[in-house]
């Protein structure tokens, strides 16, 4: 017996094709995401390192600070991802004298898809990365310790790298965490009823999971959380506080929005969390 399909049904099906063809193969997370740019940019002095990585390469940046070129090398290096639709090159220089007069090396890491690393530009391809670029720096690091800073969606990353290489990290600093998946539920779910927004959750990669990472992470941490950002609102950035398994200090920036600078009061609070966090210029042994 024949089974007849109305019009009706039939643009249901149509839709329903469609719908899981655009959730399934169209790589909507990485477009709603990630904003890759790949123009060139004014570097300040910072060296450019690249690395293989996937049948390409992925670039990194370098500056160092100062007193690090004084006495020959840094006593502290930090591994620094940045925000989404940013650079490393922008800012790494300028970066290596935010210190308070320490000897550090700074590497900052262009994602996939981003400046001068290959592409193209995928959530998958971040956390990998990010691996591949700290065991570069493990191996010019040697015993020295290594920080992860991460910002927004560079936290993710950091946090990926802390909680993968456990005892190659002491410690991490994180500045406006994100937690993806969250967010995309809570905040975007409502409106169309979790159809789109509960797939492209689904699709975050484990990797990037902040909260999974959080609660796996046991060395010291600061967390710098803006009071009004608008990017990541303040709830979300407590998920990932409120889950972070290692002693942590946490400093709030009351008036500042997801992309201000650290400045004023808190600066000086940054600054006293940055004596505690790093180990003393004279020591050289990573916490186990």
């Amino acid at each position: 017996m024949k089974v007849k399909i109305s019009a009706g049904q039939r643009l249901l099906l149509v839709v329903a094709a469609v719908y899981f063809a655009v959730i399934l193969f169209s790589h909507l997370p990485d477009h709603l995401i990630l904003f890759p740019t790949r123009a060139p940019i004014a570097t300040g002095g910072a060296v450019r390192k690249a690395i293989p990585f996937q049948n390409g390469e992925l670039e990194i940046w370098t500056a160092k600070s100062q007193r690090a070129q004084k006495q020959g090398s840094a006593d502290v290096y930090i591994f620094r991802f940045y925000g989404n639709a940013d650079r490393a090159e922008r800012w790494v220089a300028a970066e290596a004298e935010e210190w308070n007069g320490r000897a550090v090396e700074i590497w900052g890491m262009n994602y996939p898809g981003f400046g001068g690393s290959t592409g193209p530009a995928r959530l998958s391809k971040i956390g990998p990365g990010a691996l591949a670029a700290f065991d570069e720096l493990k191996r010019h690091a040697v015993d020295r310790p290594i920080i992860t800073y991460g910002a927004s969606i560079g936290a993710t990353a950091a946090l990926h790298v802390a909680a993968s290489r456990p005892a190659g990290i002491a410690g991490l600093i994180l500045h406006n965490p994100p937690p993806l998946r969250e967010m995309i539920l809570r905040r975007f779910g409502w409106w169309n009823l979790w159809l789109l927004a509960g797939p492209v959750a689904l699709q975050i990669p484990r990797e990037l999971d902040s909260i999974a990472n959080a609660k796996a992470i046991h060395a010291p941490a600061i967390f710098l959380l803006a009071g009004r950002d608008e990017v990541v609102a303040p709830r979300y950035h407590r998920l990932v506080v409120d889950a972070y398994a290692g002693e942590k200090r946490v400093i709030t920036l009351p008036g500042a929005y997801h992309n201000d600078p650290i400045q004023g009061t808190a600066l000086t609070d940054f600054y006293r969390a940055l004596d505690w966090l790093l180990p003393k210029a004279n020591s050289h042994s990573v916490p186990q």
